[in-house]
This record gives C-alpha cells, sequence and structure tokens, in this order.
C-alpha cells in the first residue's frame, strides 16, 4: 500500500484500540510508582504487552521492565520512565493524585503526562508496525524504567548488563507532540564545609560553619546570570537547593554545614570548568575549610540491584539533518501536516546517557507540555495520550526509508 494507504489503516487501528489504550493508560497512572519502586506498575505493562503478543517480555537486572518485539538487524528502543516524583502535600490536591479527574478531555494525575503518557501509544504503536511490517529491519524494544531520581542509570545497566545496545532511540517525555533533539545537561555537587563548634552562649569560641557558606552561597547566586549560553540549548543555571547543619544541639555553633548544588550546562562547558568556577568562590583564607564532593547515586533499585552512576549528565543534541531527526519530521508531517523546527527540553531526560555518553542517535517524542511536569496541575490530553500511537507506529517505516536515502 502506498503511504497515505498506510497511514489510514494506522488511523484505523488506533481508533479501534482507542478504549484499551486509555484504559491501559488509567490503570498503569493508577499504581504509584514513586520513590523509584516501579515493580508494580512493570508488572502491569509487562501484563500488556504479553497481551499484545510481544516476542519477549521481562524484567531486567535492574529492574526494567522489557519488551521486545521484531527480529532485525538495527535495533530501535523506545524509553519511557515509570517512577514518578512524590505528590507532596495531599491537602494540595482537590483530586485523588493517582485516581485523578478528566475535564475537557484532559487528565489530570501524578505521572498522566511525566511520563506515563507515552508508555501505551509505545506500545500499542510498536504492535501496530509489527502486524503492519513495518518493523522489517528492526528489532524493537521497548524499555519501561526509573529516570526521576538519576536519569540515565536505568538506560546504561540496560545496555551493560543486558547487552543490548540499540541504534535508535525514542524518548517519551513531553514534547507537545513535536520532535525534539536535545537539552542542556546537568553537574550535581555537594559542597561542605568544616567549623568548630562552641555553646551559643560563648559563641565567639567558635567556628560557624553556616556563616563560612554565606559567601559561597551568594556567589553562587551572582554566577547564574553570567552563565554561558548555547545559542540552541540556551544558558547555563546554577542552584542551591538543598541546605543543612550538623550541631550539637540547638543552642551550639554548628561546626559543619552542607548544600547541594544543580549546575545547568550547556554546550561548551566541561564538568571540570563547573567544578574550578564553584571552587573560586570559596574565600581564598577559608579553602582548607571546604570539600567539594562529586556525586555518585548508589541507591538500590526494587530488585536490590545497586548500579553505580557519576551524576555528570551531559548536554546533547541531535543535528537538525540527522536521518532520525528528519524521519520523525517527517513522520508528524504526514500524519497530521505540521512543519515546526525541532525542538528541545528545558529539564533533563534519559537522553543524557542515549545521546550525551554513549552517542546513540535520540530523539524526543511524548503527549503533553513539560511546563506542567511535577505539579499539582500535572495533565495531559487523553487524544494526544491516543494520538501519539500513530507516531510511534509509523516511525519505524519512515525512518528505513530514510535510512536508505541518506
Amino acid at each position: 500500500m502506498n503511504i497515505e494507504q498506510l497511514i489510514q489503516e494506522i488511523k484505523q487501528r488506533v481508533a479501534a484500540a482507542h478504549d484499551d489504550i486509555l484504559t491501559f493508560f488509567r490503570e498503569i497512572v493508577a499504581i504509584p510508582s514513586m520513590d523509584n519502586d516501579i515493580e508494580k506498575v512493570g508488572q502491569r505493562v509487562g501484563q500488556e504487552m504479553v497481551k499484545l503478543g510481544f516476542n519477549k517480555v521481562y524484567v531486567d537486572r535492574f529492574g526494567s521492565i522489557v519488551g521486545k518485539i521484531g527480529d532485525g538487524d538495527k535495533i530501535l528502543l523506545y524509553d519511557s520512565h515509570l517512577d514518578t516524583v512524590g505528590i507532596g502535600d495531599p491537602a494540595q490536591w482537590p483530586w485523588d493524585p493517582f485516581t485523578g479527574k478528566v475535564e475537557d478531555g484532559l487528565f489530570y494525575a501524578r505521572g498522566a503526562l511525566d511520563e506515563k503518557g507515552s508508555t501505551p501509544g509505545m506500545i500499542y504503536g510498536l504492535k501496530i508496525a509489527h502486524d503492519l511490517g513495518l518493523l522489517d529491519g528492526f528489532t524493537a524494544y521497548y524499555l519501561g524504567n526509573i529516570e526521576e531520581w538519576c536519569d540515565g542509570i536505568a538506560c546504561q545497566a540496560f545496555v551493560e548488563w543486558e547487552r543490548i545496545k540499540p541504534d535508535f532511540v525514542v524518548i517519551g517525555e513531553p514534547t507537545k507532540m513535536q520532535v525534539y533533539r536535545g537539552h542542556k545537561g546537568r553537574v550535581e555537587l555537594e559542597l561542605v564545609a568544616k567549623g568548630k563548634s562552641a555553646h551559643a552562649a560563648s559563641n565567639q569560641l567558635g567556628d560557624n560553619a553556616i556563616y563560612k557558606m554565606v559567601p559561597v552561597i551568594a556567589g553562587i547566586e551572582a554566577m547564574n546570570d553570567k552563565l554561558p549560553s548555547d545559542l540552541f540549548l540556551g544558558q547555563g543555571r546554577i542552584t542551591v537547593t538543598r541546605i543543612g547543619s550538623i550541631s550539637p544541639s540547638d543552642n551550639a555553633v554548628p561546626d559543619e554545614c552542607r548544600i547541594f548544588v544543580d549546575r545547568r550546562v550547556t554546550f561548551g562547558e566541561s564538568k571540570e570548568g563547573v567544578i574550578a568556577a564553584v571552587a573560586a568562590l570559596i574565600p581564598a583564607d577559608k579553602k582548607e575549610d571546604f570539600t567539594i564532593q562529586e556525586l555518585i547515586y548508589d541507591t538500590p533499585s526494587h530488585t536490590g540491584a545497586v548500579f553505580l552512576y557519576e551524576k555528570y549528565f551531559p548536554a546533547w543534541a541531535m543535528d537538525e539533518d540527522h536521518p532520525l531527526v528528519q524521519a520523525g519530521q517527517q513522520v508528524v508531517a504526514q500524519l497530521w501536516g505540521r512543519q515546526t523546527p525541532a525542538g528541545k527540553w528545558d529539564f533533563s531526560t534519559n537522553g543524557n546517557y542515549w545521546r550525551g555518553k554513549a552517542g546513540i542517535p535520540s530523539i524526543g517524542f511524548g503527549p503533553g507540555d513539560e511546563i506542567y511536569a511535577h505539579s499539582v496541575n500535572e495533565h495531559v490530553s487523553l487524544a494526544e495520550v491516543v494520538e501519539a500511537t500513530q507516531f510511534y507506529a509509523l516511525l519505524p517505516k519512515v525512518l528505513r526509508g530514510v535510512r536508505s536515502e541518506d
């Protein structure tokens, strides 16, 4: 069949699966999956892939749910994270955060946007692609993973422990139903200032670690608007996100102060340069009292597995003329007649590993607008959740055509 007939067939199959897609979606959102625990939601996702006839469905060593379909030479992987942030103060939610509510075609719930909204479309899209022969030449994987507390970790664990390295990756974070091709990176640091404790009534005998940290915090605030910028990715950012101290009591001078620093990096910046710039904020006469710690993520997954992951997340961007970006753009144009430049996320995704560290060609496509992520107002259009299935189904066919022409 020609491309117009193929698109019509895909749309008809997606329409026929409409109710199943949304029922599945509502069910996985209703399963809490906070604090990296995706065991139960992963089981439900696995059941759906088994029902749809995926060749193989299993939980990998790190705890991601994996579905395999097709048997071609090239590997195409669809990536969505199944964990969510917490709900914060329950009193701020006028509705159940997991059952959610539907209003004007929008579904409001924790994880509906970030990022369970792409999961049904990816899974049903791969099934439709397989049934229509669009996966010829590809082995496709769906990888449902943890990401919120350490983006990229489950992906690197999948590649290294399962020994499966994709040729192409599609990330399902929200993109307003557009193709995205990159985002800024991140360095996470902890600064520790040491002091000397004394009774607060005799504070002149102590050395207050909090006071030592004050000029560093002020310097970080002043640094933010002066950081380098990239025409596509935008300006780097730096934020103190947490501060704490250690003291023998509330009536004693603290002998330790710690701050956590989130540094968003753009192109032209290095981890070493970021650390050096922060170190330069420490007063010269206090440098021996400070340490800067590069952080390693070592929290076990729900399987108990520990994968050590450096908390450095590189900036990345695909060239606009890369075959994968071109394929994604062609799919959007063919399905919906839209032609917009490939965009970028303001936040970070698993792409920092896929493209930033592993160099694997990657794009993003998903329903919803990222600005509502992590908020009580988190929501996604139910129509987009269904329509995204069309993109995931057609992409392998178009990608194969673009590659053959490249």
